[in-house]
Parts: structure tokens; C-alpha cells; sequence
């Protein structure tokens, strides 16, 4: 049975601020094995709902001078994973949340920024993970 409601179904990448971006990325390669790229590296795994489905989730240090993250003040922001990203973004709009831009597409998924009540931001994104797939296979040749 399909659910065509919209929500979250995951997270898609966690983004934080840190002082030498390649250092740390250096760091966790060297300490904890992960395989970094220029942007840090993506989790991949398979999707409960269709284990033929490849999911995945982006981990990416930034700049502490980087406003990725603005207007949050906060050193970090969630990317999450989504359905029907523009029933979702109505529902938000009527629930009286701060919507921060429009809606933007990409081969790889569609993407919108939100504010929560606590001052963070959140980036949305309905992925098209065949073609998410390609770009992390590019970044690793």
C-alpha cells in the first residue's frame, strides 16, 4: 500500500561547521576509515520499503566562516529525507513555518530550506537516488 503523505522518511546528510574542513576530513579518514572526498563522503545502504533501492546519506564538514547555514547561527544543519517535497512544503506554509526559499530541482533530487522553532535550519530533499548514485560513483574515480 502506497502512503502518499508527505513526510520524512530519513536523514539525508548531516553538515557541520568545523575550523580546517580537510583536516578533519583527514582525521576521520586516518581514525574512523571513512572514504573522503572534497565535499566528505556518503553513507550508502539499501531502503527498507524496496531492498533493491540504494539510499544515501551525505556527510560534509564545512568552513566555520561558511553562511551555508544562515540565517541559523548554529554550527550544524540536517538534511532530511522526504516524499512529495511540494505537498510538504503546503502542509508547512499552512502549519505557519519559515519556509526560506523556493523549491530548487536537480537531476538528483529537489531541495527547499526550513527554519525549525529552536533556530535551525533544515534542508529538504526528495532525492532520485539513480541519479544521486552517479554523481557519489563520479566523486570516487
Amino acid at each position: 500500500m502506497e502512503n502518499d503523505e508527505p513526510r520524512i522518511t530519513g536523514v539525508g546528510g548531516i553538515f557541520f561547521k568545523t575550523e580546517d574542513p580537510d583536516k578533519i576530513k583527514e582525521w576521520y579518514k586516518n581514525n574512523l576509515g571513512l572514504n573522503t572526498d572534497q565535499w566528505g563522503t556518503n553513507f550508502e545502504w539499501y531502503q527498507g520499503s524496496d531492498s533493491s533501492k540504494k539510499g544515501f546519506t551525505q556527510w560534509s564538514p564545512f568552513n566555520e566562516e561558511s553562511q551555508h547555514f544562515a540565517p541559523s547561527s548554529k554550527d550544524f544543519m540536517i538534511n532530511y529525507r522526504v516524499v512529495y517535497l511540494e505537498k510538504l512544503v503546503d502542509k508547512l506554509k499552512n502549519n505557519g513555518v519559515t519556509i526560506l526559499d523556493s523549491i530548487e530541482s536537480f537531476e538528483y533530487g529537489k531541495f527547499v530550506h526550513i527554519m525549525d522553532n529552536d533556530g535551525n535550519k533544515i534542508e529538504l530533499w526528495e532525492p532520485n537516488d539513480a541519479e544521486y548514485e552517479k554523481l557519489v560513483e563520479g566523486s570516487t574515480k
